[in-house]
């Protein structure tokens, strides 16, 4: 059987999002990587090393290389509608990451210009794409169990004392916890709730004077149909809900309960901003101390989660985890098993290759992306001015 030729992906930015999306880049036959641009030399040295590809100083080089098909925009979130605004205009399909951009106008501009160069815009990764979010879709999706009726999610994590840039620290060059985090659980939500959000009230958590960006939230959402969803998140490195996740954290991997405390202690040992930021980049693709995707990388055990989610519906509550989703319906409980990925995050390299290969509808596409990031900027507005907020561009 003759499959598809892999998909030539071009990578604008080698830092941390590139390098969380490395394990599912090397692992699939799917995409080969092309060539990738950066500012920073030694990153560029180091991906010409370990692929034998081309690689530039501007996206603008990258865009023009004829050798890339696709490029991937995993630049800091303050770049990226200029970036995908220069791949389109070259003719190549996108694929950027969240959150998509900074505003609303930054979304239509990036829309416009894949419309008009008549390329594909896949925004991602984002953690709606993870195989027990989509299981939980289907089964609602079913009708088996009735309309959603709410959605329950939280996530502790230590997000907001790891290694942090400057611009990282404040919201408005695109830092924080609702940029950076909510955009996953607002994808999550609206995925799962399955229609459009209406209005929301959200709190926003700014609690420590040497990180002045919001490191925690809470939201409620309404839905048209009458469900609400509530969605709390704290970033500041106390109590770790993976606890509740069967002790896998995000990226599908066991943790070690001894670890409790790494970030606080890392960050303490720390003596300012400027070694902060570069203890960040040496851990970073082309770093000093970066150390490539292992065996154990590869092949996570279980799937990739943000944290624990109940979904109500009329007859039945489920609940994804990352090995599978548990119902609750009137008179049993069952389990539902999710395989084991082959490769961490496919499920982005699906429904790339879905669109481009086989003329198949994207979801996470442009208008699905301005969607989740209308709601971000919503919390942060309601968290401001302590009022509700109607949703108008929701899909």
């Amino acid at each position: 059987m003759a499959y598809p030729a892999p998909l030539r992906l071009g990578v604008c930015g080698l830092w941390r999002a590139f390098s969380l999306m490395l394990p599912t880049l090397l692992g699939d036959p799917r995409v080969t990587l092309a060539a990738a641009c950066d500012p920073r030399e030694q990153a560029r040295a180091q991906f010409a090393r370990d692929f034998d590809a081309p690689v530039h100083d501007s996206i603008e080089a990258l865009a023009q290389d004829p050798g890339v098909e696709v490029i991937y925009v995993a630049s800091p979130h303050q770049f990226h509608a200029e970036h995908v605004a220069v791949a389109a205009a070259h003719g190549k399909h996108v694929l950027v990451e969240k959150p998509m951009a900074l505003s609303l106008a930054e979304c239509d501009a990036m829309i416009a210009a894949c419309q008009s160069a008549s390329v594909h815009l896949l925004v991602g990764h984002c953690h709606s794409f993870d195989t027990p979010y989509l299981r939980t879709r289907e089964l609602i999706a079913s009708g088996r169990f009735g309309a959603v009726t709410m959605v329950h999610a939280l996530n502790y994590t230590d997000y907001l004392m790891r290694p942090r840039r400057p611009e990282e620290l404040d919201t408005r060059a695109g830092g924080g916890a609702v940029f950076s985090q909510a955009a996953h659980h607002v994808d999550v939500v609206r995925l799962l709730a399955g229609s459009r959000a209406t209005r929301l009230r959200s709190a926003l958590g700014n609690w420590d004077r040497q990180r002045p960006t919001e490191g925690a939230y809470s939201a409620l959402l309404w839905f048209e149909g009458g469900a609400h969803a509530s969605l709390s998140y704290s970033g500041y490195a106390h109590f770790d809900s993976d606890e509740w996740m069967d002790g896998i954290g995000e990226m599908g991997q066991p943790k070690d309960p001894q670890d409790y405390g790494a970030a606080r202690r890392r960050l303490a040992a720390i003596g300012s901003p400027a070694a902060e930021a570069q203890l960040k980049a040496d851990g970073t693709y082309g770093g000093s101390v970066y150390r490539p995707p292992g065996a154990r990388t590869l092949a996570a055990p279980a799937h990739q989660h943000f944290g624990p989610i109940v979904v109500s519906c009329e007859q039945a509550d489920l609940r994804p985890t990352p090995h599978g989703v548990w119902l609750y319906a009137n008179e049993r409980r069952d389990f539902i098993p999710c395989a084991a990925p082959a490769v961490p995050r496919q499920e982005v390299i699906d429904e790339l290759i879905g669109a481009l290969r086989h003329g198949q509808p994207i979801l996470h596409s442009g208008a699905w992306a301005k969607a989740t990031l209308e709601i971000c900027l919503a919390m942060l507005a309601s968290g401001h001015g302590d009022h509700d907020v109607a949703l108008q561009h929701q899909v």
